[in-house]
């Protein structure tokens, strides 16, 4: 990835150190032949640089899935709260905004499209294998696990399921997508890599 798309990635809100970044960019490109990529949980884009970038390189696109009102890790009162990103009319929070900045800023919008959304209803709509699948939404068990059932089906095959967040031990960090990971790994996806809290499979 050039340095002025890195140098977008970085200046982006978001929750990613540079070489998860750089992680999820190679399983992009590598994964880009078995066709689009797809993101749930797109905040203000970083990830979307990353990915946006794999696409392009791979001759792909990347859907970016998100409602864009932040999980509920993002809410007033917890700890990765931003206020910079509330709208001020609503009271909401609102990254779509944001998001659209980054991806502009970045160049990738022949092949970044955002979807705005509820993640568990496009799935249900959506019919198109994925090359790789992103899983980055709501941090809550039944909202990682929704989007893994929701979404993995159509991960096709020899294509890529990634992770993020996901900590083994409690005191680092959440366990629901652990324990997503972990059923993954019990459904018959292979573990490839790790880096950092950035862990990649591949589907049989």
């Amino acid at each position: 990835m050039d340095d002025a798309l890195l140098a977008v990635a970085r200046e982006a809100k978001g929750f990613m150190p540079d070489d998860e970044g750089a992680a999820l960019h190679e399983a992009g490109r590598r994964a880009a032949p078995c066709g689009p990529l797809l993101e749930v949980g797109s905040y203000c884009g970083k990830s979307a640089v990353y990915l946006g970038a794999a696409a392009r390189a791979g001759g792909t696109v990347l859907f970016s899935i998100d409602h864009h009102h932040g999980s509920e890790e993002n809410q007033a009162g917890w700890e990765h709260h931003d206020p910079e990103v509330v709208d001020p009319e609503t009271g909401r929070m609102d990254t779509l905004p944001l998001f659209r900045r980054t991806i502009e800023r970045a160049g990738l919008e022949d092949v970044v499209v955002g979807v705005v959304g509820d993640s568990a209803t496009i799935a249900r709509h959506w019919r198109t294998p994925l090359g790789l699948l992103f899983i980055d939404g709501g941090h809550a068990l039944d909202i990682v696990l929704a989007d893994y059932e929701g979404w993995s089906p159509h991960v096709a095959p020899d294509g890529l399921l990634v992770f993020h967040d996901v900590f083994e031990d409690p005191a680092e960090g959440g366990q629901a997508p652990y324990q997503a990971w972990k059923r993954a790994v019990g459904d018959g996806f292979t573990p490839e890599s790790t880096t950092g809290s950035l862990r990649v499979l591949r589907g049989g």
